[in-house]
């Protein structure tokens, strides 16, 4: 089943989020390689693709897990969690409907 990942960020997490970043890539690369990624991304804190000093409040992962329990630990083991970046993060089940 597909789920949906919102973490959001703690205030001023930039730097954080760019000292464990491509740890945290590489976990959404084999979650793509395996066939199991429909998007992941991160929410800009501005009205642009690059928020320069800005950075980021969150971020949004939809998956494929064979359970809640499955996306709770994927989602508790990212490097993002590790490294302080994440102050929350919600998982829900979610049906994709379009595309």
């Amino acid at each position: 089943m597909l789920f949906a990942i919102v973490a959001t960020d703690v205030a001023n997490s930039l730097e954080k989020r760019l000292s464990v970043r491509t740890a945290h890539v590489e976990r959404l690369q084999a979650l793509k390689a395996a066939g199991r990624m429909v998007l992941a991304g991160p929410n800009p804190a501005v009205e642009s693709n690059d928020p320069g000093v800005a950075g980021f409040t969150g971020s949004l992962i939809v998956a494929e897990f064979e359970s809640l329990a499955a996306a709770k630990a994927w989602a508790n083991a990212d490097p993002y969690v590790g490294a302080g970046v994440y102050a929350s993060i919600e998982i829900k089940p979610f049906k994709q409907v379009l595309p």
